[in-house]
């Protein structure tokens, strides 16, 4: 493969990228992480391993290293879910220009920046789950139809227990609707699907870039089919309106719906079972047109451009280290000997953009997927994060409220199931039962006080359950693919000081020490 100038190629392209509200599109996976954290003075913390809405902050990301490194791009097209174009603008305005991620590119343009943003960005108000992703003005879509050389699909709902219907609709349906959207644009040079790592479901040892056929499971089960999946979601609907039911029981039966058939396949989650699904349908339906698949594994804040640390929202192993600095984490489940595959979120978009350039000069009707993550050429272990929390906070401890520094010690670690659970008995469920017969030996007078921990009890579990096969995940996910392009880019003479993706020059110690734990604090803690 030869790629020649990112730079040259990048000049005078029109460039869709669905999803773009976020840190790579929007998610809300980290903040139920979070809370579990937190739950009751905050002693567990599960919710750290997968992003997940991972690419919560991809989509920001690429468009401001297109903006900053070729401002002589011809277009980007920014596919936002909003009722009109004016809408569509606030968010944009509102959501993300005004990003810190946007300063160096705002000292860089200066005067010129709202010129340069009102000529190259065009902000689309769409959606991907319907057809023609729900653009309603058809000048636009005959523009974008003639004009587009690069569709990125970044959307995704990345709740681990979202709504079945809501997930099939944007994962799997709105993978399938950019797809045919793609096939309109009569100059598509490539089209770019960012997915997960994790569609893996729960393998252990090497796992390859393989790429999953129709029909296809992770179980041997009987044959999986997507459009039976949508039916058995509107019988569902159906009968649950029919039977008069509040929006509330249709939310929790429809997530519980989700897990149920995720794991009836052989997936664990109804979030990587729904992205699955969307890779199969892409694939199936792709005819000659040039696919790519990226599959990021955790994404952290970024290692260098446009300035290392920049972070957003509370997400992944942030979560542990924002209760861990505030002195409200003494217990973590997980395995400390396991690898966490983690990768920059600079780095992904490097990747991202490398793989448009070699796979949009050189077409190919076969399918290439890149898994782009560390564990395989710069593997991390879960102790070390461990470690990097202490000696950060321990030097530059958190200051409260009150003025005061916040103490970390080190904390209680849960390394087995057995463990969390006589964890959990201990601590919580037998008082649970005490003060459930108090509560009937004083007439129900401690009732709300029981129904209160019996509710954070049970989510708790709930979600132990759900991100278990995360907690000790052994997986390695191999790169092979991903350093051939690397590969090709440095022997193509590509900018590579510019578009950068190899993990193995990462200095982990340097890295969260330096960069990553200083950026979330500043960035993240409030």
């Amino acid at each position: 493969m030869e790629l020649g100038s990112v730079l040259q190629f990048l000049e005078n392209k029109s460039i869709l990228v669905t999803g773009a509200t976020g840190f790579l599109a929007k998610s809300t996976i980290y903040t139920s992480f979070f809370q579990v954290s937190l739950f009751l003075y905050s002693e567990l913390a599960i919710g750290y391993l997968i992003n997940d809405n991972y690419f919560s902050c991809m989509d920001a990301v690429f468009v401001e290293k297109i903006l900053r490194v070729q401002p002589n791009v011809k277009k980007l097209y920014l596919l936002l879910r909003a009722a009109d174009s004016k809408s569509a603008l606030q968010r944009f305005n509102n959501e993300v220009i005004v990003k810190e991620l946007f300063r160096v590119l705002k000292e860089q343009s200066g005067v010129h920046l709202n010129s340069i943003i009102s000529e190259k960005i065009t902000v689309v108000p769409g959606d991907i789950s319907r057809e023609d992703l729900g653009v309603k003005y058809s000048k636009l879509r005959e523009e974008m139809w003639n004009e587009l050389d690069v569709i990125i699909n970044l959307a995704a709902t990345t709740n681990f227990d979202e709504r079945y219907d809501v997930a099939l609709g944007l994962n799997t349906y709105g993978a399938k609707n950019v797809l045919n959207f793609a096939k309109k644009c009569v100059k598509l040079k490539v089209f770019i699907h960012v997915s997960t790592a994790y569609v893996s479901g729960e393998r252990s040892g090497l796992i390859v870039e393989n790429s999953y056929k129709m029909g296809e499971t992770l179980n041997g089960a009987s044959g999986l089919d997507i459009d039976l999946e949508k039916k058995v979601v509107e019988q569902e609907l159906n009968q649950l309106h029919a039977e008069g039911a509040s929006e509330q029981a249709i939310t929790l039966a429809m997530k519980d719906l989700g897990i149920k058939r995720a794991k009836i396949y052989g997936w664990p989650n109804t979030y990587v079972f729904t992205k699955a699904m969307g890779e199969m349908v892409i694939e199936d339906l792709k005819e000659n047109m040039s696919l790519v698949i990226i599959r990021p594994t955790i994404i952290t804040s970024t290692y260098k451009e446009p300035f290392p640390g920049w972070a957003e929202g509370i997400r992944t192993i942030d979560s542990v280290a924002l209760g861990y600095g505030k002195g409200r984490l003494t217990c973590f489940l997980g395995d400390l000997k396991a690898i966490v595959d983690v990768i920059p979120a600079d780095m992904v978009v490097n990747a991202i953009i490398v793989a448009m350039v070699g796979h949009a000069k050189q077409p190919s009707n076969d399918l290439v997927i890149y898994q782009v993550g560390s564990s395989s050429r710069n593997p991390l272990r879960y102790r070390n994060i461990q470690d990097y929390g202490y000696l950060y906070f321990t030097k530059k401890p958190w200051i409260n409220k009150d003025g005061k520094p916040v103490k970390v010690g080190k904390v209680t670690v849960l390394d087995t199931m057995a463990s969390f659970h006589r964890y959990m008995a201990i601590h919580y469920v037998l008082p649970l039962k005490g003060l459930e017969l108090v509560n009937i030996a004083f007439c129900q007078y401690f009732q709300r006080m029981y129904s209160d921990l019996n509710r954070k009890i049970n989510f708790v579990m709930r979600l132990v359950e759900l991100y278990r096969p995360y907690l000790f995940f052994n997986g390695i996910y191999d790169d092979t693919n991903t350093e051939k392009l690397r590969m090709a880019a440095r022997e193509s003479g590509v900018e590579t000081d510019m578009f950068y993706f190899d993990p193995k020059y990462i200095d982990w110690d340097d890295y969260f020490l330096n960069i990553h734990i200083p950026g979330i604090v500043k960035f993240v803690f409030k």
